[in-house]
């Protein structure tokens, strides 16, 4: 990918967002857009759950991409992904809760910082922990988009979260396996 668009929805706080810049940019070698999205999030809204369906942003988030990809008066060869940061509580209809959700193999993601933070667990806020979780989940949704799937490693951060300190657990980084699949042609 040459270009991760990052994309404040309209909840996000500015200074967590901006805090997945340069993470991204290292892990992925790309170059990081930082924009505010004018997507609403109440219309996701689902009233018997309280929370936030997940797919439906994603869908959204996608369609805006595409949109800007037709738009544009010349056209580019690079890859642009999307992903969207929100501190709403997320859901798909399977789940509970979702720390994020990814298209496979697509171009958009989308991760909230609602279940990463210390005090929804009645704990002290920790706003290093909390970016290092954010980053986290940023990273792992992005590797969904590029093809990967859960990984088996538990350090690796393609491995599978279930529970915030299933996140605490593992690396911000893909294991060897992982890092060969996405750059095979990195040393």
């Amino acid at each position: 990918m040459s270009t991760i668009q990052l994309l404040a929805l309209s909840d996000a706080q500015n200074d967590l967002v901006q805090v997945l810049v340069e993470p991204l940019r290292e892990t992925f070698q790309a170059d990081v857009e930082l924009a505010a999205s004018p997507i609403d999030l109440t219309q996701f809204f689902d009233v018997k759950r309280g929370q936030f369906n997940s797919t439906a942003i994603l869908h959204v988030i996608k369609n805006q991409l595409a949109n800007r990809h037709r738009n544009l008066r010349f056209k580019t060869h690079a890859t642009k992904v999307a992903l969207g940061v929100t501190g709403a509580d997320l859901f798909i209809p399977i789940l509970t809760y979702v720390f994020g959700e990814a298209e496979l193999n697509g171009s958009a993601a989308v991760v909230s910082y609602y279940r990463l933070q210390n005090e929804r667990y009645a704990l002290p806020a920790n706003r290093t922990l909390l970016e290092q979780r954010l980053i986290k989940e940023a990273v792992h949704e992005l590797g969904h988009v590029l093809g990967l799937l859960h990984c088996q490693s538990p350090e690796c951060v393609m491995h599978s979260s279930s529970y915030v300190e299933d996140i605490d657990l593992k690396s911000s980084e893909f294991c060897r396996s992982c890092k060969t699949s996405l750059f095979p042609r990195r040393k």
